[in-house]
């Protein structure tokens, strides 16, 4: 930390969204190490960029600049969504701490507030996600989908222009901008599985020893229960060689002391899906034993996932994409 222990610089994309989690999030980790906070914010790619995220690579994008600038030593720590992280660990940082996670499910934002069932035949839908386009195309083969990019504020502004019928985003982003309001249908996550780690927040540092007032502030903020479904979330991502444009949906969490997971692999055009739900016990809600549960579940359903033409599926996928 910089200021004699007294600052702890974040880093943060600069979008507007990001800076808000950011800012929730950093004002917790000040209260708890008892210091100021400064917001470093770093332009991504994925920022500047209007490509689509399946064209960029989809991994990475909004993740490259932050850890150079936490390597560089220009922040102490950096704030991702959780969904925008590689599955790899990175050689020269760790994860530091997962908040509670917010609503992972995703939301449809529609003109007269329509939803999905009720949008009406050749209705324009707007989405940057092939998981959601090849969900869409399932659910709603009628529907016209359209692969855009933007802020928040830019995807609603296209349904009040009436440039588009409505536009799928995340719960969590809504909910975080104070734009729930615009929120006209929320899809259950048993039939409408969303990214891996949608909604939770990663907060990663510096590999080796810390200060000893940020680490016991990472340890305030940290939800194990948040952290445990999102690395089993990930953990199938990562079985699958699947990164976070990939047609694959995922949901994980923990109720009545059984961790559960189901995990959804998508062919583009949404006419085919291949499906895994396991569930295990952790022995207890230390953080280990639920890293060995999550570990558990997403092992099995990676190998039946596999097992049932996964990889298969998603080739084929990745030849008409």
């Amino acid at each position: 930390m910089s200021g004699g222990g007294s600052v702890i610089r974040v880093g943060t994309r600069a979008s507007a969204l990001a800076m808000a989690q950011t800012r929730q999030i950093a004002e917790r980790i000040a209260v708890a190490a008892k210091a100021e906070i400064e917001l470093v914010p770093v332009t991504t790619e994925g920022d500047v960029s209007r490509a689509s995220l399946a064209s960029l690579g989809g991994t990475g994008v909004f993740v490259t600049a932050l850890r150079e600038a936490l390597l560089e030593g220009r922040c102490d720590l950096v704030v991702h969504s959780m969904k925008d992280l590689p599955t790899a660990d990175h050689e020269g940082l760790r994860l530091g701490a997962v908040p509670k996670r917010a609503d992972a499910r995703d939301a449809l934002c529609a003109r007269d507030g329509l939803t999905l069932q009720t949008l009406p035949a050749g209705a324009r839908v707007g989405t940057g996600s092939p998981r959601r386009i090849a969900q869409l195309h399932a659910v709603r083969p009628d529907l016209e989908v359209l692969d855009i990019r933007g802020n928040i504020d830019t995807r609603l502004g296209k349904v009040e222009s009436g440039d588009l019928d409505a536009v799928m985003l995340a719960a969590a982003g809504l909910g975080r901008l104070g734009r729930s309001d615009a929120v006209t249908d929320l899809l259950p996550l048993e039939d409408w599985p969303t990214a891996a780690a949608q909604g939770a927040l990663a907060i990663e540092v510096r590999r080796g020893r810390g200060d000893h007032s940020l680490e016991q502030a990472l340890e305030a903020v940290d939800h194990r229960s948040s952290r445990a479904a999102a690395l089993a979330e990930r953990l199938v991502l990562a079985g699958l060689e699947a990164g976070c444009a990939a047609p694959v949906g995922v949901t994980a969490f923990l109720d009545d002391e059984l961790l559960f997971l189901s995990a959804s692999v998508y062919s583009a055009d949404g006419t085919r899906r291949i499906t895994s739900s396991h569930a295990a016990t952790p022995e207890s809600r230390s953080a280990a034993d639920l890293a060995d549960a999550a570990r558990d579940v997403a092992d099995r359903a990676v190998a039946e996932l596999l097992g049932n033409g996964a990889a298969e599926l998603a080739a084929a996928t990745e030849e008409t994409s």
